[in-house]
């Protein structure tokens, strides 16, 4: 019996890397950082992602090497759950069950049995009251089991990780929260609360904002909101302690790093610099500017040859420990607003967005990675106003606010934009929207672009070619103005074959152009119409077919009248139309979760529901078509097999549909090779020839099916071979099911062949292991 196909919800990309600090293995070559729910590995030479572990059910807020083994990871996450991972591997251990949220956690090489944990006071996140708790871990076997035993270390602390750090040889902890410092040391059990001094009390610019603990000294940095670093000593003793005072930022320090032997001091802010204190001195400092961004986290390697800055734009920078820049990890960038919407380039195929503050990102969605930015002059408006953006086959337009109107072609063979035109004040007020007529590519037809704005207009744009003498130049010029009773038009789109308009104007029904306004071909006996419009602040999309007898035309104007086919009461957030068949795809959300609806124009019910895909809004969506079509057989889903869904929520993360399982969406190959045990393998030197092979184009046609899938190995010499070539031919039917799962054949030999080949495999290959 053939299971029935779900639908899942698969996270693509998108989300935050830059939210909790990033780990280094111990030899430097890898590095973990939490994004969302998952953890994802990074090569720190080429930056690509290398494994991606899998497990938690919500937000990742810890990740630490495990002091006992440092191919092993622990990770915590608000679902209540610590999970140990053998991150080379991408295998999952073991689960605890903590039960509370956990903001943030600390595993010690001095406390084997046990880690630290930030948890709310009684479970309860909104008193605001968070606790650092022991946790015994139980040695009990199974593959989940609950943590229960805790013991409460401090009470009234920062849930904030970067508040919170342990001192040297895990004597101590010490954590900040607002005016005070609070040192508790393990043996004496004793606990020390320090202030700045009584000058200090009423002001909020000396507040704590990070503390760091020297790994070989007993010296505590702290990092302050008025941009100073103090660094405590004889902190074991209440009215004895000092501290020292280093200034450089201008505000507050965002965190603090010490590096591996001590010998200097990291620092970072909103400033986007690193600075580099050595030996505690103000006078010894060194810089590593233009960062891009704020730096959220700092982490040094346990080795000391590389520290990462993790940024507020969603980026790792890799760095050596000579302060050059190695490497950059770059995410999807969280703009303060997408105004543009979600595009898909039809060249890269990229995902085409608002970034930071005067850029468009092109994003892959197949790799999860930025592919670059596009900057525009004058970023200066962009960060006040936003941008639209319409993304045709062969044009970028783009509008910054409040007064330039920019053309782009694009380059086929290129990825670079150049500019075409720049109009200044296209419209009176602040344009509203843009759209491209998209018509087929076989037809000569004039490139079209409209703009809606606040003043109430809608206008034309044609692509023309200017003659001046003997010079001809291509650019775009106005060639239509329309209003509607002078309110302010929201939105606009083409139908899909071009022929119609559909215009909407603030609080009143949208507004139908007939096509012959801008010089389109006869339109056809029916109308295939996608629209998505903007009404009384909802988007809404309509989309039918229209025959003419449904059409009400008005003989003293262009305007064409549709009347309402049927209407849901939903609280819609989004709705996109699929380009390439007439399915409709709307979002809603009920103050907690998003669902999705898909629907016909034709039909009032909605063929597919999916419930709570995510948490929060999802702030826009887009169908990318696919380059082949998917074979799905539930007759639910087919609305999937010619494109492919994806929406953005409200942190930031790309989600889309599938209904292949995780294991589904592996090669046959690659099944075999992650899920079977590296010691029941045969020999890379017996591997590593099928690999090759396998990469070979093979030049017959033949059939697996009519090939023996095994060759059984004759012993000629019986008797007088020996016992450890007896032990190698019953290693060989292991290697014959590697080879049977990578899809090759080998060749039958010879009995003369099958000697040879013994003699060969007595030979010490180990050494191509280690490539």
């Amino acid at each position: 019996m053939v299971a029935e196909e779900r639908l899942r919800v698969v996270r693509c990309g998108g989300s935050w890397l830059s939210g909790s600090r990033a780990v280094f293995a111990a030899d430097g070559k890898y590095l973990l950082c939490a994004s969302g729910d998952y953890i994802k590995v990074y090569s720190t030479t080429t930056e690509e992602c290398l494994h991606i572990l899998q497990g938690h059910s919500n937000l990742v807020t810890g990740i630490q090497l495990n002091p006992t083994n440092h191919l092993q990871l622990y990770s915590c996450s608000l679902d209540g759950t610590i999970k140990l991972w053998d991150f080379m591997d991408g295998i999952l251990i073991k689960t605890f069950v903590v039960g509370f949220k956990l903001y943030a956690f600390y595993a010690l090489a001095s406390f084997e049995n046990s880690v630290f944990l930030i948890i709310p006071k009684d479970g309860d996140e909104k008193s605001g009251i968070f606790q650092l708790v022991s946790v015994a871990l139980p040695k009990i076997p199974g593959q989940e089991v609950e943590a229960k035993e805790r013991e409460m270390v401090l009470e009234g602390i920062s849930s904030l990780p970067k508040c919170t750090a342990f001192g040297r040889d895990d004597e101590y902890v010490a954590s900040v929260l607002e005016l005070h410092l609070v040192v508790c040391f393990f043996k004496m059990k004793k606990m020390y609360r320090f202030s700045l001094g009584s000058k200090f009390k009423s002001c909020t610019t000396s507040l704590f904002t990070c503390v760091a603990c020297h790994p070989k000294e007993d010296c505590i940095a702290t990092g302050h909101k008025d941009g100073k670093i103090r660094l405590w000593r004889n902190f074991n003793h209440r009215r004895e302690y000092t501290f020292s005072t280093m200034h450089w930022h201008h505000d507050e320090v965002v965190d603090l790093a010490f590096s591996v032997e001590g010998t200097s001091l990291l620092s970072g802010g909103i400033e986007s610099v690193l600075v580099q204190w050595r030996d505690g001195s103000d006078a010894k400092k060194e810089f590593l500017p233009r960062l891009g961004s704020t730096i959220q986290h700092i982490a040094v390697s346990p080795d000391g040859t590389f520290l990462c800055t993790s940024h507020s734009d969603n980026k790792i920078v890799i760095i050596h420990s000579n302060l050059k820049v190695s490497g950059m990890i770059q995410g999807l960038i969280k703009g303060s607003e997408v105004k543009t919407g979600l595009m898909v380039d039809p060249r890269t195929k990229a995902l085409v967005l608002n970034g930071k503050p005067g850029h468009l990102q092109f994003y892959s969605l197949q790799n999860d990675k930025q592919l670059y930015n596009q900057p525009r002059n004058e970023a200066y408006w962009w960060r006040r106003n936003g941008e639209s953006l319409h993304l045709p086959s062969s044009h970028l337009s783009t509008y910054r606010e409040p007064d330039h109107l920019q053309g782009t072609p694009a380059h086929l063979m290129t990825t670079s934009f150049t500019l075409n035109t720049r109009i200044n004040m296209p419209h009176e007020d602040h344009v509203t929207a843009m759209c491209f007529r998209c018509t087929d590519e076989t037809i000569n037809i004039t490139p079209t672009l409209v703009t809606t704005s606040s003043d109430g207009r809608f206008k034309v744009w044609m692509l023309v070619t200017e003659s001046d003498g003997e010079d001809q130049s291509i650019t775009w010029t106005c060639d239509f103005v329309g209003s509607y009773h002078n309110y302010r038009a929201t939105n606009c789109c083409f139908s899909e074959d071009g022929s119609l308009l559909a215009v909407s104007f603030d609080e009143i029904k949208p507004v139908f152009w007939k096509a012959k306004l801008f010089e389109v071909p006869p339109c056809h006996h029916q109308y295939r119409l996608l629209v998505l419009l903007e009404f009384a602040e909802l988007r809404i999309c309509l989309g039918r077919h229209f025959e003419r007898s449904q059409m009400e035309h008005n003989p003293h104007s262009q305007q064409l009248v549709f009347r309402v086919e049927w209407s849901a009461q939903l609280n819609i957030t989004v709705l996109q139309p699929d380009c390439l068949s007439e399915n409709i795809a709307a979002i809603s959300w009920n103050s907690e979760c998003s669902d999705v609806f898909v629907f016909k124009p034709s039909e009032p019910r909605p063929f597919c529901i999916q419930r709570k895909v995510c948490r929060g809004r999802v702030l826009w969506a887009v169908f990318v078509p696919r380059e082949v079509p998917e074979c799905i057989s539930s007759e639910k889903y087919q609305w999937l097999s010619q494109s492919q869904f994806y929406f953005l929520t409200e942190t930031y993360e790309l989600m889309t549909f599938s209904t292949k399982t995780p294991e589904e969406r592996l090669t046959p190959s690659s099944k075999q090779l992650l899920h079977t045990p590296a010691h029941v393998l045969p020999s890379a030197a017996y591997l590593c020839p099928i690999f090759i092979n396998s990469l070979l184009v093979s030049k017959t046609n033949k059939r697996t099916d009519d090939v023996p899938n095994d060759v059984e190995m004759e012993n000629d010499n019986g008797e007088d071979e020996s016992e450890e070539e007896t032990d190698i031919t019953e290693v060989h039917p292991s290697a014959s099911d590697a080879l049977e799962c990578l899809g090759e054949v080998i060749p039958k030999l010879s009995k003369a062949q099958e000697k040879e080949l013994r003699k060969l495999r007595k030979l010490d290959y180990s050494w191509a292991s280690a490539l």
